[in-house]
C-alpha cells in the first residue's frame, strides 16, 4: 500500500482514515439501538486487517467513548496505531494548562503516551489567543505527547497565522481537516487547498461521502430514506437528490467499468488529488472493508477530468 506523510515530516499513514464519530455517539449516530462495541471491535479489527491503520476521534465524540473504544481496542490487538484526535477550544479554557489537562486526559482514555495527531477542533478560540494555544501545542511536541499539530476548519488566513507562530518554535503545522468531497469542493475556490500545498500541510478531508449521498443509496427512485439529521437535510430531498443526479450517473458508470462501488471511486478521487487523506467513518467490519476498497488502484487521467466537470457546481 502507498502512504502518505503527514505534513512535512510526521508520521507515515495509509492514505486513508478510519473515522470514529459515531463510537460511542447516540445524539447523532443511535450508538447502542443499530450498532454496539461488539461491531465497532470487529470494525476496528478489519481496519488494520486492511493495512489501514490511521484513525481519526475527538475528546467529544461520544462524550469520550470514541477515544475509549480505541484505548480498549489497541489493548488488545498490540499492533502499531496511528491516532489523531482532538482539542475542541471553549470559552473556559483560556490558559496553556487547560490545553496539556485537556490532552492528558485524551490520552489517558487512549491509553497512550503519544498522539500522531493533535488537531485544534474549530478556528474559534474564544478567550485564548491563537499565539497562547499555537505555543501551547508546540510545547506538547517537545514534551513528545504528541508528535504532529493540526488544526480543523482554518481559512487560509487562520492556517497562514498558525503555521507562521508554529515556525518560530522550528514546529511545522501538519494538517489541516476541511470538509471536502466532489460535494464540497470549495477549498479549492478559496484558497486553503493551494495554501496547504505551498506551506507543506496535509489536508484531512471530513465528511468525504457528503454523509452518504456519494454512496448511490440515495435517490429519487429509491426505497431508501435518510434517518437521523439526514431527514431535515435539504440536500435528501427530493430536489436535492435530483441536482445531484449526474454526479451518481457517472459514480456508477465508472464504478462498473472500474468493477468498484460509487463510494470507492469518490474516495479514489480524493486520493487523486494529491496531498488528501479522506477520513471514511465506519461503524462496521463491513463498512471498513467496503472503504479499504477505494485502495491500491487509480482512476485514470479521463476519469478524473470527468468527475471534475460534473462536480463543477460544487467548486463554490
Amino acid at each position: 500500500m502507498t502512504t502518505i506523510t503527514l505534513g512535512q515530516n510526521g508520521p507515515t499513514v495509509a492514505p486513508l482514515c478510519i473515522g470514529t464519530w459515531a463510537w460511542g455517539d447516540k445524539l447523532f449516530w443511535n450508538y447502542g439501538k443499530d450498532y454496539n462495541s461488539e461491531q465497532l471491535k470487529e470494525a476496528f479489527i478489519a481496519a488494520l486487517e486492511t493495512g489501514v491503520t490511521f484513525f481519526d476521534t475527538a475528546e467529544v465524540y461520544g462524550l469520550g467513548m470514541s477515544e475509549e473504544f480505541l484505548g480498549q481496542f489497541m489493548q488488545q490487538r498490540q499492533q502499531p496505531v496511528q491516532i489523531a484526535t482532538k482539542y475542541g477550544p471553549a470559552p473556559w479554557r483560556f490558559t496553556s494548562q487547560s490545553v496539556a489537562d485537556a490532552l492528558t486526559a485524551s490520552l489517558k482514555r487512549l491509553r497512550v503516551e503519544q498522539v500522531a495527531l493533535y488537531q485544534v477542533h474549530w478556528p474559534f478560540a474564544f478567550f485564548m489567543s491563537q499565539q497562547t494555544l499555537m505555543n501551547a501545542l508546540a510545547d506538547e511536541v517537545q514534551r513528545g505527547r504528541i508528535a504532529t499539530i493540526g488544526v480543523s476548519n482554518y481559512s487560509v488566513e487562520q492556517m497562514r497565522e498558525a503555521h507562521d507562530i508554529l515556525a518560530k518554535r522550528g514546529v511545522p503545522l501538519a494538517v489541516n481537516q476541511v470538509r471536502y468531497s466532489l460535494l464540497t469542493r470549495q477549498i479549492e475556490s478559496n484558497g486553503i487547498f493551494a495554501a496547504a500545498r505551498e506551506l507543506g500541510v496535509t489536508i484531512l478531508a471530513y465528511s468525504p461521502l457528503a454523509q452518504g449521498l456519494l454512496t448511490g443509496k440515495y435517490t429519487t427512485d429509491s426505497a431508501e430514506t435518510p434517518n437521523g439529521a439526514r431527514k431535515i437535510d435539504p440536500r435528501f430531498s427530493k430536489q436535492g437528490l435530483e441536482k445531484i443526479a449526474p454526479v451518481i450517473s457517472l459514480l456508477r458508470t465508472i464504478s462498473e467499468k472500474r468493477d468498484r462501488t460509487p463510494a470507492q471511486v469518490a474516495l479514489n478521487w480524493l486520493i487523486a488529488q494529491g496531498n488528501t487523506i479522506p477520513i471514511a467513518g465506519a461503524k462496521t467490519a463491513q463498512q471498513v472493508q467496503q472503504n479499504a476498497g477505494a485502495l491500491n488502484w487509480q482512476l485514470t487521467d479521463d476519469d478524473i477530468a470527468q468527475l471534475d466537470e460534473v462536480s463543477r457546481p460544487w467548486l463554490h
